[in-house]
């Protein structure tokens, strides 16, 4: 992932320090339980501790000539801690090593993103519990519809990266996979027991069972995991762009004093961090149909996959963590109109108490098709002329006789709308 969206903690776990380290971690890990199983004279592990240094540019040269990557890294290894290092990687296969090591940055990766998850359920709670009972007008099909609260639309993303957080866990439970089990992964070669001391050292699952590859379908939830999340930062920074536009007004993303709109028109204030989540969550995304073809390798072991996840692996991860933090500041910092609200609540004119008048007609005795009638006509005559929702049905005669005018005033109270939303703020709220 290029800088511009690159997050050094999140960043740091793809660098190819950490890739080397991890792999001496797990070649020291099963040099100790080969040493405790006395299949490798004691000390070996103790001194590759000592002496085997990572050094990513003769890692990097030594490739160059030998094409393989886990062979240069033992070679690099074993120029600095000697004869001893023959022992290293005994009965193992390279997949072993490589396998176990991109689990273990996917999970790396993952508690990076449930922290960042964590932080944005935190600021969208906070708006939401603030503005708990500012009212707004909710749209269907972009048309106003009825009256919601703004705090009710927050809280609709607050839930939604609950379920997030719930299926990100889940994931990195589902990846978090060890194996060490040789060549086309029967164990042929080494002890399964190395296998098991090697997961417990690095606070992995042993794989159950291996084909010299972990399977892929781990793979491909974890990564669709990432896209869903990805699709909820759109829609969450989707509505704040519409929320945005000079005619709504309703929000706007906050904008510094020294912050510039348009290189032409001085007096835009555009949704440019709204847009860029739109864009990340889009590349996000592009790493699912990949991670899902990765699943069909060829019987034991192919590395179809290995390009792939060498791009996806780093690049949906740091995106990811860049766009969940990058929306955790949108939402702290979000400038709310609610004087704006309450002005595009009025436009239609009290439109929106069409469906109480319909059910307190019905509730009467009309039929529903007789009701609907009656009130889409007085609707319909309000939208045309511009004129006050209310009037018109006061003014209807065949309301008139059913509902008095003391009663019909009651059918247009805000309070009706939001009578209920503490009920649904207990419920989303609760642990």
């Amino acid at each position: 992932m290029i800088e511009r969206y690159s997050r050094k903690e999140l960043k740091d776990i793809w660098e190819e320090k950490n890739k080397y380290s991890i792999w001496l971690k797990i070649e020291i890990a099963a040099a100790e339980a080969m040493e405790k199983l006395k299949i490798i004279p004691k000390g070996v592990s103790k001194k590759v501790k000592l002496k085997g240094k990572i050094n990513v540019k003769r890692i990097l040269e030594i490739e160059k000539d030998v094409k393989h990557d886990v062979i240069a890294f033992l070679t690099s290894i074993t120029e600095k801690v000697g004869k001893e290092a023959k022992y290293l990687h005994k009965g193992m296969t390279s997949s072993d090593v490589l396998d176990t090591c991109f689990n273990l940055q996917l999970k790396q990766s993952g508690e990076i993103l449930i922290k960042d998850i964590n932080s944005l359920l935190s600021s969208i709670k906070k708006q939401a519990i603030k503005h708990k009972f500012t009212l707004c007008i909710g749209r269907s099909h972009g048309i106003h519809a009825e009256p919601i609260t703004f705090g009710l639309k927050m809280l609709t993303f607050y839930q939604e990266f609950k379920r997030n957080k719930k299926r990100l866990e889940n994931s990195i439970k589902e990846i978090s996979t060890c194996a060490i089990s040789g060549a086309v992964g029967t164990f042929a070669n080494i002890d399964p027991r190395v296998e098991s001391y090697v997961a417990k050292k690095l606070n992995l699952d042993v794989e159950p069972i291996s084909t010299q590859i972990i399977p892929r379908d781990r793979h491909a939830q974890y990564f669709s995991t990432l896209a869903i999340i990805a699709s909820s930062i759109e829609r969450f920074a989707t509505e704040i762009r519409h929320l945005q536009r000079t005619e709504v007004l309703e929000v706007e993303e906050f904008f510094g004093k020294k912050q510039k709109g348009s290189s032409a028109m001085p007096h835009k204030k555009n949704p440019i961090l709204s847009e860029n989540l739109t864009g990340l969550a889009r590349l996000v995304r592009s790493s699912v149909i990949p991670a899902l073809e990765n699943i069909a390798l060829w019987h034991e072991r192919d590395i179809s996959h290995s390009s792939v996840e060498r791009n996806i692996g780093p690049d949906s991860t740091i995106a990811l963590d860049f766009a969940l933090n990058r929306l955790d500041n949108i939402v702290k910092n979000l400038n709310i109109y609610p004087k704006n609200m309450i002005k595009n609540l009025n436009l239609t004119n009290g439109l929106f108490f069409s469906q109480r008048v319909l059910l307190e007609l019905t509730s009467l005795g009309f039929t529903r098709e007789d009701a609907y009638r009656i009130v889409q006509k007085n609707a319909m005559q309000s939208w045309n002329n511009k004129s006050s929702f209310y009037g018109n049905i006061a003014n209807d005669k065949k309301i008139a006789k059913k509902i008095p005018v003391n009663k019909l005033k009651k059918l247009f109270d805000f309070s009706y709308h939001t009578k209920k939303i503490n009920i649904v703020f207990k419920r989303s709220l609760k642990k």
